[in-house]
């Protein structure tokens, strides 16, 4: 937590300001952050900052904004029409992800606003946790250590026991070859596997030194044994795992969402293993996050077919410092109309 900031009384106790009287750039932090990312900010703006791991609340948000000329967010802030709105002077959004579809793009373009994010920082980290997920789904960890825990190990060898999916020399797999998903491709080289490959365009020059066939996405279904969406949420990737999706899909296959939750139609995604459609699926993305205690997909009755990671991908220690540093570097550049270090550009 920043410690030693005067609390500013008028707006939620939990928003620290330094009081906007220097001169500096304004700018607003709506999460509580890495320390680093603050501190880079701290040399050269003045900050007001939403100080708790709470979710910030939208009025409070709204409120805060109206003297700011950036804005550092994550995924969890939602800056669209409205908050642009209340926010005349801005001139940066900085978001501490990769995503950014809880950006408003185009309003942002049409005002000037400069957008920028953390793509690349957070692609390894992101690909040992697709893995992860992937052998825990498959060797059904989960029911391994309930079954340690609940003292249903059983006394003896037993030959049939928690059987699960081998990963090695599998077929898998990819939506999305950007850099999390090349990433991936490289950790299943060590995995003798085959990798398929669906992209909106082929792309030679990374899937060639991985082995990567580049394949339509109805045959990527049909072949793989474990399917790994990495695309972005937009328009064409929104439910684009749906009952019709998963039909193509082999019976004894897995899925692995580690991209955005509304990627996959989670009712349909219940539907197609209750009914075996699809033997399972790994989840580190959810719609809602969190996800509640009774949603279906946490059911006994799906335990451990459907395994939910709370969005974990990015989470270690160095990934988050560079992501932190990364996102206040793209706010500064951007406050003083230099080049950022990974700008989002209008397409």
């Amino acid at each position: 937590m920043l410690k030693n900031r005067r609390v500013v009384k008028l707006l939620d106790k939990r928003i620290l300001k330094r009081g906007f009287k220097t001169g500096k750039p304004r700018v607003f932090i709506a999460a509580h952050i890495p320390r680093i990312g603050y501190e880079r900010l701290k040399q050269v703006c003045d900050i007001s900052a939403w100080d708790s791991d709470e979710p910030l609340p939208r009025a409070t948000f709204i409120q805060s904004v109206s003297q700011v000329e950036g804005i550092y967010c994550i995924i969890n802030n939602k800056v669209d029409k409205e908050l642009l709105n209340a926010a005349p002077n801005l001139k940066v959004v900085s978001t501490m992800s990769v995503g950014y579809d809880h950006i408003d793009v185009p309003e942002c373009t049409k005002r000037g606003v400069r957008i920028g994010y953390t793509p690349g920082v957070l692609s390894e980290t992101t690909a040992d946790l697709v893995i992860t997920l992937l052998l825990a789904t498959a060797r059904r960890i989960p029911e391994s250590l309930q079954a340690v825990r609940s003292g249903s190990w059983p006394r003896t060898f037993v030959t049939e026991w928690m059987l699960g999916t081998d990963l090695h020399s599998s077929t898998v797999g990819i939506i999305g070859l950007g850099g999390i998903g090349a990433a991936v491709a490289r950790r299943l080289k060590g995995f003798n596997c085959k990798i398929l490959y669906s992209n909106p365009r082929e792309k030679r020059d990374i899937a060639e030194p991985l082995g990567a066939e580049y394949v339509s996405f109805t045959r990527l279904l049909k072949e793989s044994d474990f399917v790994i969406p990495l695309c972005p949420l937009n328009q064409d990737t929104k439910g684009l795992f749906n009952r019709e999706t998963f039909k193509m899909m082999k019976s004894s296959s897995i899925l692995v969402n580690c991209s955005r939750g509304p990627v996959v139609d989670q009712d349909a995604l219940l539907w197609a293993v209750k009914n075996n459609v699809i033997l399972g699926a790994g989840l580190d993305v959810t719609s809602p996050e969190p996800l509640p205690t009774d949603d279906p997909l946490l059911s006994e009755d799906v335990f451990g077919r459907i395994v939910v990671f709370p969005h974990i991908g990015s989470a270690s220690i160095n990934t988050r410092n560079r992501m932190s540093l990364l996102a206040a570097e793209n706010l500064v550049a951007g406050l003083f109309g230099k080049e950022m270090p990974a700008e989002l550009k209008p397409r």
